[in-house]
């Protein structure tokens, strides 16, 4: 209403609402605090079954502008609890989670650690912000990738490049497979955040670079690939407990590790020579293999022959020995029977190793010759008798030695009248002869 208007203050009382609200502009500004009100007070009546006629205004009573205070507070009561208690069994349900096989919930209450849950099923706590939980899965094997990502040719040298105990470098690549066991441990001592797997990469690089830190370079590549990883699979697990994170590791495996690609070709050319090398030595000592046993058997079966040949030399002499002392003992006895003895042996001994006698005579020039093989050959065709009468007939004689040493000649050999004038005499009485005084 405008103050120029001239019924402006004059019977305003005896208006009702009504008609000042119908008179009322409707786009003269929001709607007062009155109107919504109402509005709240019918809407809530209508709700709950308390509302009233409307021809009535919402049950409002003359003299009272507001509607009676009392039904209209009775009804909104009713309608707040309603809603608390709706909003509180909400809120008590939100305290409901799943445990999944294999997980385990840890319970928090204002961020305190309360308990460990690793039963699977339906399980209730207090809902937040009294209490809350944390799910960890307990039964994954995990694996971190240390110097690569996805696959070997994405390497991070910032990781894989590792200085070796003779100051070379390696180019490494190897992945961590680890379990969490401890899920309290790993989610208040290890501060996980945005990177969980930080710790476990850490403890991988300071491992590694340890191990491969106190070896050279062909121990890492060759000899011990395998016993380096598991040596730094023990030292990561060491360094993993003493932080008590809660985590095993389970295994530590090597992609790949070679040196650095700037120096692989050199490298590769080095590691030629260095296997031509080790073939050579091998070859070396395959041939002193087999060297050296034989001469080793070839030495000890000269010294078994050595020893041999002494052992009988000195039988030998011990047997000549004996055997001169008994016919020392003898030729005391009777010194001419053992002469001619010892004569005869020797003789014996003599033509046995030959076939052919040539006898050189002191008083004549000829010189006569004795074919002892044939003479054998022929006593050994005949008989005794036979070969002796035959013998006769031929003027073939046997060897016998005269007393000058000389034999007499056989037929066909020319022989002088001197010996031919000269009776002959047996050789054992030239022996009896010479011992006589």
């Amino acid at each position: 209403m405008s103050l120029n208007d001239p019924n402006w203050g004059r019977n305003a009382g005896q208006k009702s609402d009504s008609d000042q609200g119908s008179r009322r502009p409707k786009n003269d500004g929001p709607p007062d605090l009155d109107e919504l009100w109402r509005d709240f007070d019918r809407r809530l009546s209508s709700l709950f079954g308390g509302g009233g006629d409307s021809g009535n205004n919402g049950g409002n009573r003359p003299g009272m502008p507001f509607g009676n205070p009392f039904g209209s507070n009775l009804n909104v009561g009713i309608g707040l609890g309603v809603l608390l208690g709706l909003a509180v069994v909400l809120w008590l349900g939100s305290g409901f989670y799943i445990v999944q096989e294999g997980q385990a919930a840890v319970v928090m209450r204002f961020g305190e650690f309360r308990e460990l849950n690793s039963r699977a099923g339906f399980t209730w706590r207090l809902p937040s912000p009294i209490e809350t939980h944390e799910l960890v899965n307990v039964q994954q094997l995990r694996q971190l990738e240390v110097g690569y990502r996805s696959n070997v040719k994405n390497k991070v040298l910032k990781e894989s490049l590792i200085l070796t105990g003779d100051q070379s470098i390696v180019d490494m690549q190897y992945a961590v497979q680890y379990r969490i066991v401890d899920p309290k441990a790993w989610l208040f001592n290890n501060n996980p955040g945005s990177q969980p797997e930080e710790l476990i990469r850490q403890s991988a690089e300071t491992a590694m670079r340890e191990t491969v830190g106190r070896r050279q370079i062909d121990q890492v590549l060759y000899e011990e690939k395998e016993q380096v990883a598991k040596i730094a699979q023990k030292l990561m697990q060491d360094v993993l407990d003493l932080y008590k994170a809660g985590v095993s590791v389970v295994d530590v495996t090597v992609q790949q590790v070679q040196p650095p690609e700037q120096v692989q070709t050199a490298f590769e050319d080095a590691n030629k020579a260095a296997q031509d090398r080790e073939r050579l030595i091998n070859e070396g000592r395959a041939y002193a293999n087999d060297v050296i046993p034989k001469a080793r058997g070839t030495a000890a079966r000269l010294l078994q022959e050595a020893d041999g040949h002494k052992q009988r030399v000195i039988a030998v002499a011990t047997g000549d020995a004996s055997r001169f002392e008994s016919v020392l003992k003898e030729y005391a006895k009777a010194p001419q029977v053992t002469r001619d003895r010892l004569y005869l042996d020797t003789m014996q001994q003599v033509f046995q190793n030959t076939s052919k006698v040539y006898v050189d005579s002191r008083s004549a020039n000829n010189l006569l010759y004795l074919p002892l093989d044939k003479l054998i050959q022929q006593v050994g065709a005949g008989s005794g008798a036979g070969s002796s009468a035959s013998a006769g007939s031929n003027g073939t004689f046997p060897p016998t030695a005269s007393a000058g040493g000389t034999p007499p000649a056989p037929t066909g050999v020319p022989a002088s009248n001197e010996n031919e004038s000269r009776p002959r005499v047996d050789p054992r009485e030239n022996l009896r002869n010479r011992e006589r005084p």
